[in-house]
């Protein structure tokens, strides 16, 4: 039986680090978000060994917020997304693009700046790798509760090109579901914290971890 045939533990079914050996790098774009460099990647094959290319996305990484309130309904906004072509709902996300700021501070910053909320609890929903074959964004998601709505007038933000018109709706967590199955929500963060969120409602809100809790 070959390893990976070989039958495992469900405990033992866990992602985990690795770094095959990179012989050289070269930088081949630099942009206000991400930039792209290729790596010569000395891949294993067998009993032999050969170089191969591997163009990385080097991205800073966001955060994502599924916003519960009281009655079950999850917050989404509209949002154009040039590279797609589409209008999408998404959850409200963000950048990390200040050094050193905690996740859940920059969470709570964008679900304020983009949605007008404030949430009095917070917990981590799901960490997700968006694109791994060719990107290093880590996307954390987080589920916030409690919910409290700010008046615009108290919000020092301007929003700005997509974010100037993003419109705001309070959608039932079932039928949510029922919109990602039907094919109808696209956006990969408001997806998979839609289902998490979903699964964590069922599981009684048990066992999320921490805000502080590290990156798997």
């Amino acid at each position: 039986m070959s390893d990976r045939d070989t039958p495992r533990a469900p405990d033992a079914v866990r992602d985990s680090p690795a770094k095959w050996e990179v012989t050289g790098s070269d930088r081949e774009f630099e942009g206000r978000i991400f930039a792209v460099r290729r790596d010569a990647v000395r891949m294993p094959n067998g009993a032999t060994t050969e170089i191969v290319h591997r163009d990385v996305i080097e991205h800073p990484g966001s955060v994502g917020i599924i916003a519960v309130d009281a009655a079950g309904r999850v917050l989404l906004l509209r949002q154009y997304r040039h590279a797609a072509g589409r209008m999408l709902w998404e959850a409200p996300a963000g950048l990390r693009d200040v050094r050193g700021e905690p996740l859940h501070e920059l969470a709570a910053r964008e679900l304020l700046e983009e949605a007008g909320h404030r949430a009095a609890r917070w917990d981590v929903l799901a960490d997700v790798l968006t694109s791994p074959g060719m990107s290093d964004e880590r996307v954390r998601i987080f589920l916030a509760r409690d919910l409290t709505e700010v008046p615009a007038d108290e919000i020092d933000f301007e929003r700005v090109h997509e974010e100037a018109d993003m419109p705001v709706v309070w959608v039932p967590l079932d039928e949510a579901v029922r919109k990602v199955l039907a094919g109808e929500l696209h956006n990969a963060i408001a997806v998979t914290g839609i289902l998490a969120a979903h699964a964590a409602r069922a599981a009684g809100y048990r066992g999320l971890r921490p805000v502080e809790a590290p990156e798997g």
